[in-house]
């Protein structure tokens, strides 16, 4: 492989890593309500499990309520249930057709614990991205051992693909400060 493609594969696999790092950060729950807080939540669609944004609209009624709103009648209680199993800590409410779920004030206690867990994710996403770089180095001196490339451009590639390292780590750390500023806000 020449060094070119190998910071290419390199990059898009890091950048992968930083997009499963907003994923799970979205996660998350922060005082503030916001539909992405439910995607991961499904429903059991005639016996399919279906991710609830494709059964019902879910918008922002307020800083601190969502609202579901499920697409069939019948569905409203099984779209609750979903949302009430879900491990997210929420009590939704369905008045006629609308589901309201409102946020509950985060305690201290909890916005600590939550802010390990960032923390804890982002040290994951940093540790994948060291994991590609040395990935990356070692296909290079595997490409140098084999003489298709010169020490100067493993040298110059390595070095490349260092920079590409501190450019996604320090993507990672801006994620995880403003995460953490999220939560710390009341």
């Amino acid at each position: 492989m020449d060094p070119a493609s190998i910071k290419k594969t390199t990059e898009q696999k890091m950048q992968k890593s930083i997009e499963a790092l907003k994923a799970d950060l979205a996660k998350i729950r922060t005082g503030r309500a916001h539909p992405g807080l439910l995607d991961h939540v499904t429903v059991d669609y005639y016996g399919v499990q279906t991710p609830i944004n494709q059964v019902a609209n879910v918008t922002v009624l307020d800083a601190r309520t969502l609202g579901v709103q499920p697409w069939e009648k019948k569905m409203v209680a099984a779209v609750e249930k979903a949302i009430r199993e879900a491990d997210l800590g929420l009590n939704p409410q369905t008045q006629g057709e609308m589901i309201r779920v409102p946020m509950p004030p985060l305690t201290e206690e909890r916005r600590r614990e939550l802010i390990k867990v960032v923390k804890q994710e982002g040290e994951n996403a940093k540790v994948a991205v060291r994991n590609l770089r040395r990935d990356a180095n070692q296909q290079l001196k595997e490409a140098l051992k084999a003489k298709t490339i010169s020490e100067d451009e493993e040298r110059r590639a390595q070095e490349d693909v260092q920079k590409l390292t501190d450019r996604h780590i320090a993507e990672i750390d801006k994620l995880l400060q403003q995460k953490e500023a999220e939560l710390l806000q009341i």
